[in-house]
């Protein structure tokens, strides 16, 4: 059965279907109650469903929020996303997803793929990249996210601005302390451990993976600790997985040679807990134990570490209240501070703590 028009509905109301339109459609220009009622009896009789896409033409708003994360299945993602969709809520909009595995040109699909379906406002989580393969999909991103503002369009970015864009109003910046964090995870693990520290990094040029390390490499320093040596690896488990296992290559060799004082003498430190956790895995498949045989410690507290053991240590973000402030910030019509910190907003802070997974085992 074909759906009813609203053509249909203004021809059984009585009215005409600009009349209709109005009743059905929320715009401001109200006709006359006895006129309103009539259309809507006319509309449920008919079994009529009101177009989104006019709708949103006469309010000037489509209460949609379009979302672009990474990968929704990684946990840190998955928590964003449920602040995202707790602050649409409280404005009573819906949340569209969009996943692109990181990739800048997949970014910028998914934007105007939101701008054609008059998104109010777009939320981006996920790590940017000033690596040279994404220069090009960097320039367009940015030119997608400035054309999108221009036209009344809203924008939060999760962590760092992307790169390039330099719309002037309705883009906001939701800054995260990833560097100054990781200094004081260093800085604590430093001050009761005497071995070797790793650092198991995402590829060079990832904004996140490079702030989180340079931090790390700050707090040894100031803790009177060699710089660590630094694995790049894919910013997800299976690279964390990858890099465990040249780490536990590299502890069995030492134990070989009978280079194993008592203790573990290798601490590692992945950038992210979901690379931990992949580690972690790979240390135990080669019979390696933590913290007997390494220590290790991550960065996000994801909520998958309830289950895991032992307690990784990890430094604490409040990943849906990130969701939620970036959400709410494309709701205000305040433009984003230098620094990246909006009038009035709480900046985002965490805290570093440490687990089972880095006590010093003799």
């Amino acid at each position: 059965m074909a759906a009813s028009t609203l053509t249909e509905v203004a021809r059984l109301a009585g009215v005409s279907p600009a009349t209709a339109s109005r009743v059905l459609n929320g715009s401001a220009r109200k006709p006359g109650k006895d006129i309103a009622e009539r259309v809507r009896q006319a509309a449920e009789s008919l079994g009529y469903v009101p177009n989104a896409q006019a709708q949103g033409l006469a309010k000037s708003s489509s209460g949609l929020i379009g979302l672009i994360v990474h990968d929704i299945a990684d946990p840190y993602f998955s928590a964003i996303a449920r602040g995202v969709q707790a602050a649409a809520r409280e404005q009573r909009k819906m949340v569209l997803l969009a996943t692109t595995g990181g990739a800048p040109a997949e970014e910028r699909e998914a934007v105007a793929a939101f701008a054609a379906r008059r998104a109010d406002s777009i939320v981006i989580a996920g790590s940017r990249s000033s690596r040279d393969e994404d220069r090009e999909d960097n320039a367009e991103l940015a030119a997608e996210l400035d054309r999108y503002c221009r036209n009344g369009g809203r924008v939060a970015v999760v962590g760092h601005p992307v790169v390039g864009a330099a719309a002037p109003e309705g883009y906001h910046v939701i800054a995260v302390p990833n560097q100054d964090l990781a200094g004081d995870l260093a800085a604590q693990l430093a001050a009761g451990f005497g071995g070797d520290f790793v650092i198991i990094g995402g590829p060079e040029g990832l904004y996140t993976s490079d702030d989180r390390i340079r931090g790390f490499q700050e707090g040894l320093a100031k803790a009177g600790q060699a710089p660590a040596e630094v694995v790049r690896t894919s910013f997800n488990r299976s690279g964390g997985y990858e890099a465990g296992l040249k780490l536990a290559a590299r502890i069995k060799s030492a134990r070989e040679g009978g280079r194993e004082a008592a203790g573990p003498k290798l601490c590692i430190f992945a950038v992210n807990d979901v690379m931990a956790i992949g580690a972690s895995a790979a240390l135990r498949a080669e019979g390696l134990r933590i913290p007997r045989d390494a220590t290790i410690a991550g960065f996000d507290d994801i909520e998958t570490l309830r289950d895991f053991r032992p307690a990784l240590s990890t430094v604490r973000l409040p990943l849906e209240e990130i969701g939620r402030l970036a959400t709410r910030a494309t709701a205000r019509p305040s433009r984003s501070s230098g620094d990246g910190e909006e009038d009035g907003q709480q900046p985002v802070t965490g805290e570093v703590t440490l687990r089972r997974s880095t006590e010093a085992v003799a």
